[in-house]
């Protein structure tokens, strides 16, 4: 039998009542993972947060997709600047028992202002990447090609992912709570560290994701091993969702 899980991971799932800093569109997500040992994790994420499992098992994530509309709340997008590509590097975990959120051991994107703003107001560790996303427009189901190679002195490197994929026919749904997919997927608290080594937070709230199975054609990428993470070479557990309207509450103190 499972252990019983005590931790509420509904309500960080629920819009806070909170004033909105930032609006954004995400498209194309593709989520991939990999079992990780705990203990392997724990090491790497910072004092006061503690490496969360489902059914004893910790996973790293594997998120790339494309951005839009990333302005400022009561500001309009710009095209220069509102729309880019991000890949991140994850883990999840909680804080004392409560608030089940995300680890970010990496963001890449492709915007260098994007990069420079996430660093400031955030303190996530972004790094500019060169990247290429095409989705071919000639099939019924499109194949999705995602590129990046991190061209940034601040993180390890090398640090490049190619991957193609595309989502595979069949039932669109949401996460069930309690199943392993709402464990990896429904993620609506960030934490970060500042210079300091302080801990912080942030909520997001979007709507739940529009699940569906996901086909990786091709993946050749190093940004796991870039984070000190050595993981296997099986094949992940991958999962797609379409897109999502985001807001973005302000980061606080733990």
């Amino acid at each position: 039998m499972p252990a019983l899980d005590l931790i509420d991971r509904i309500a960080p799932t629920l819009e806070p009542d909170k004033p909105v800093v930032m609006h954004q569109n995400w498209h194309h997500l593709l989520f991939l993972h990999w079992e990780i040992r705990p203990e392997e994790l724990q090491r790497l994420v910072p004092a006061g947060l503690t490496i969360d499992t489902f059914e004893g098992k910790a996973y790293v994530g594997l998120v790339p997709f494309t951005l839009t509309g990333v302005r400022p709340v009561l500001t309009p997008p710009l095209p220069w600047i509102s729309n880019f590509h991000e890949i991140n590097v994850r883990t999840y975990v909680h804080y004392r028992g409560r608030d089940p959120g995300i680890w970010f051991f990496s963001l890449d994107a492709s915007s260098a202002i994007a990069v420079a703003a996430a660093r400031a107001s955030y303190k996530l560790p972004y790094f500019y990447s060169e990247m290429e996303f095409f989705a071919a427009t000639d099939e019924a189901i499109p194949t999705i090609a995602f590129s990046a190679h991190r061209n940034d002195p601040r993180g390890p490197m090398p640090a490049n992912a190619t991957i193609r994929y595309r989502a595979m026919e069949g039932i669109v749904k949401r996460a069930v709570p309690g199943t392993l997919e709402h464990f990896l997927v429904e993620r609506y608290i960030l934490y970060s560290i500042d210079d300091n080594h302080r801990l912080h937070r942030a909520r997001v709230h979007h709507q739940p994701y529009p699940l569906q199975r996901a086909e990786v054609l091709d993946i050749d990428e190093t940004l796991i091993w870039a984070a000190g993470i050595r993981r296997s070479e099986g094949h992940p557990l991958r999962h797609y969702a379409s897109e999502v309207k985001v807001t973005v509450y302000p980061l606080e103190k733990v």
